[in-house]
């Protein structure tokens, strides 16, 4: 039904600082005509500079629709076969664009990290958007992407070798360099907000299965708490985005089928720097700071430059064990700073595994239980992810 459609992505939000970024990537490297693509948002005088600034062919259309009006969403959303969009807080301004999307059988990706309002999308527009053929992918940034193909790759790994899914894997940061994105952190005080005013908002953010509705699996370990993690020798301290992305791979296990199994347990946690007394001070004190929060942090609009960008890096560990003692560790990578640099790469190759890689099916979906293994293969290419499995 899309097929025929006027445009093949529209990114909305493109200029903000994020959105900014996918364009810049977008015409860099699919500028040879092949992607017919526009820029979208509020103000056409804006987008007129910002085309100008990144060098963008004049040809790249410019439209304007604003959050709040579902009508003018609708009618944007029918002119593309897919809307990538980095406007956020998703739960002020996204509802409308999913409805639209949802409605006009249009696929969907953004870099939520708000899992109650996912939740409430998913209640509202699941079924919609199978009946349609909208599919429709949240978190498609370093929140959840990296984690959630991390986990997939190391129970891929553990079937191949062991004969069956690990009930167990860790999450672990090993080393990050680069910050959060400001639109990071306003979700993150706009779900606070949410939650003081209505206690349901909290008990979803508290339930490690707040994104798959209808099962509830087994008792999840606490990441809440710095520890010494005996399978690496050091100890680890809580980290801020595990709220969304193991809940993001609860679903991905839950969509799937169960690959992982019933009883399959997950947690995400920061390794402290430095062994003994000084692992463990490195642990309590990486656990009382909130990167996200206070007013140091990146405004929405704002972040890095070009040089920090490219200087930032992350390398996630995802230690899978047996019920035998046996186990193995997948490794993720990425070459830029996990905000930015690597976000925006992401969820443009995201888009385009939807539109290109036959990914796409009408629904609510995780990357991970989507399009893992095409996913994976475009994050190599072209957006500076490695993933490798070790014993």
């Amino acid at each position: 039904m899309t097929g025929s459609r006027e445009f093949d992505l529209i990114v909305y939000g493109a200029t903000g600082f994020t959105g900014r970024l996918v364009a810049e990537y977008l015409a860099e490297r699919y500028g040879d005509g092949s992607l017919k693509w526009a820029m979208a948002g509020r103000s056409l005088t804006r987008l007129e500079e910002v085309r100008g600034e990144l060098g963008v062919p004049a040809d790249v259309a410019l439209l304007t629709a604003d959050s709040g009006d579902p009508a003018a969403l609708k009618a944007m959303a029918a002119r593309t076969r897919a809307v990538l969009t980095t406007v956020g807080p998703y739960q002020l301004y996204g509802s409308n664009l999913v409805a639209a999307c949802a409605a006009t059988g249009t696929h969907y990706v953004d870099l939520c990290g708000e899992p109650a309002w996912m939740r409430h999308m998913i209640d509202a527009h699941e079924e919609e958007a199978k009946a349609s053929g909208a599919c429709i992918v949240f978190s498609c940034g370093f929140d959840s992407i990296p984690f959630d193909l991390g986990v997939w790759i190391a129970e891929q790994a553990a079937i191949e070798r062991f004969g069956k899914p690990a009930p167990r894997v860790k999450g672990r940061i090993k080393s990050m360099k680069g910050t959060f994105s400001g639109g990071t952190a306003a979700s993150a005080k706009a779900t606070m907000v949410a939650a003081a005013k209505d206690p349901s908002v909290g008990r979803l953010m508290l339930d490690p299965f707040a994104l798959t509705p209808g099962f509830q699996g087994a008792a999840q370990p606490n990441g809440m708490l710095p520890h010494h993690d005996a399978a690496l020798n050091a100890w680890v301290a809580p980290f801020v985005m595990a709220v969304i992305n193991t809940k993001n791979v609860h679903r991905t296990n839950l969509l799937a089928g169960h690959p992982y199994g019933t009883d399959f347990r997950y947690d995400e946690m920061m390794i402290a720097p430095g062994l003994g007394e000084i692992g463990k001070a490195a642990a309590e004190a990486m656990a009382k700071m909130n990167p996200i929060g206070g007013d140091g942090g990146p405004k929405p609009g704002e972040g890095p430059s070009r040089e920090e960008r490219e200087n930032g890096y992350y390398e996630l560990l995802f230690i899978a064990e047996m019920e035998d003692g046996r186990s193995l560790t997948a490794t993720v990578k990425g070459d830029r700073d996990p905000g930015y640099g690597s976000t925006s790469k992401m969820i443009s190759e995201s888009a385009l595994c939807l539109l290109r890689d036959g990914a796409a099916q009408g629904g609510i979906w995780t990357a991970g239980a989507l399009m893992p293994e095409k996913l994976k293969a475009r994050l190599e290419a072209n957006a500076g992810l490695s993933f490798s499995v070790s014993e």
